[in-house]
């Protein structure tokens, strides 16, 4: 992470890095992405059952500059054979866990990397292992460069409810920075085709902060988000992660980060979609009523939850473990009976507490008093970063540009 202030805007995440926040559960540090979100945390017992998986596909057409999650350049000649290691990681979790999900969310990568064929195949065969009847969200990440109207069928069709759309910027110049596949155009063809096949639930993935990025053009990517009427929005600041391109030419001085102009971007932001009716929920999470994320929400509030695929994390009770970080060295393992995982740890009482500290103030509830200190909590009010709500502390505007550093001083 590059410094506070970039964190400060970034998905903490999943889960929906891009939304996603989604990909690196374990790591609150970890910016941008996913979603790819992946901050994952849990107050349940280990023997209820779980109701959220997240799964991974790594596989990228193309791999973006500034992407530090586990991805890998498409290889057609393996994917048959990852879609069949992806059920068979089902089937053990299967035998060792009671899993009723109510959120699936499919991340990567780039799910819709795969063909209409192997999408049939993956999600027919969770919908025949799974046990549905209490699903409520079943999200996929999309890039539009993948998206194509018999593919945004099959997956309405097969069960899927939200998609989120890697879009980033509507400025094509900007796009090609990010080395994106797609351009704007293609892009909001994505959107309508996702619309047409009855998708009532979207989420459009942004960046701001990024190298040269003028406030005319955040604004002009914010209206044009507005005006499409997406049902929900990410909008994460650029971070240079380590084992990146952009991480690397930041370092050379290629790359600048100006974070005054970074909180701008953040401002505006909340300020034109606030007032066009989104919910600022979670620090870069912008939903209309009834459309937060409910898989995302689960990972904050420190849910039960499984991850499938190669890198994925999962949380159940006290436990936490990772899968390798291979896909083809996972797949082996599945296929020929053996275990994913690759890491494991018990988690401690103050470990949990410190990532729901975190966690809760990026959302819009905030915490719980007893669980801060009160006095540190009347010197950051006294400050203008936290206000009182009923029995909870809450970020002020003021504070949830500087959110990190609030969660800091509990810590």
């Amino acid at each position: 992470m590059s410094n506070a202030v970039n964190h400060n805007y970034s998905a903490g995440r999943h889960p929906e890095r891009s939304e996603a926040e989604s990909k690196d559960p374990a790591a609150l540090s970890n910016g941008y992405v996913m979603g790819f979100l992946d901050s994952a945390r849990n107050d349940v017992e280990g023997n209820d059952p779980i109701r959220h998986i997240y799964v991974h596909i790594p596989f990228c057409a193309r791999i973006c500059p500034y992407c530090a999650f586990y991805k890998d350049l498409l290889d057609r000649s393996q994917t048959w054979r990852f879609c069949k290691a992806l059920l068979r990681d089902l089937d053990q979790q299967c035998v060792s866990f009671a899993l009723t999900p109510e959120t699936i969310y499919f991340g990567g990568g780039t799910p819709t990397a795969l063909t209409t064929s192997q999408l049939e195949f993956l999600l027919g065969g969770f919908r025949e292992r799974l046990d549905l009847s209490s699903l409520t969200e079943w999200t996929i990440e999309a890039n539009p460069g993948s998206v194509s109207v018999r593919k945004a069928e099959l997956l309405h069709k097969l069960g899927v409810t939200r998609v989120s759309l890697g879009v980033q910027s509507w400025d094509d110049e900007l796009l090609k920075l990010l080395g994106r596949e797609h351009n704007s155009q293609q892009a909001e063809q994505s959107f309508h085709i996702l619309r047409a096949a009855g998708f009532a639930n979207i989420n459009v993935d942004l960046m701001f902060g990024l190298p040269e990025q003028t406030i005319e053009q955040w604004k002009f990517t914010l209206e044009k988000t507005i005006a499409l009427q997406p049902d929900h929005i990410s909008a994460y600041c650029l971070t240079y992660e380590e084992d990146t391109e952009f991480f690397l030419r930041h370092a050379r001085g290629e790359l600048l980060q100006d974070t005054d102009a970074d909180g701008h971007f953040f401002e505006t932001a909340m300020s034109m979609l606030e007032d066009a009716g989104y919910e600022h929920y979670e620090i870069s999470n912008y939903a209309l009523p009834g459309f937060a994320s409910v898989h995302n929400r689960a990972y904050w509030l420190g849910k039960n939850y499984l991850g499938i695929g190669p890198s994925a994390f999962s949380t159940v009770g006290m436990e936490r473990w990772q899968n390798v970080c291979d896909y083809r060295g996972y797949a082996d393992r599945l296929l020929s009976g053996q275990s994913p995982r690759g890491f494991s740890e018990s988690l401690t009482s103050e470990m949990k507490r410190t990532e729901r500290i975190a966690l809760s103030l990026r959302m819009r509830e905030g915490i719980a008093g007893p669980e801060l200190n009160r006095r540190r909590a009347e010197e950051l009010v006294s400050l203008g970063l936290l206000r009182k709500s009923g029995g909870s502390f809450l970020l002020t505007q003021k504070g949830k540009s500087l959110a990190d550093s609030v969660a800091e001083a509990f810590l």
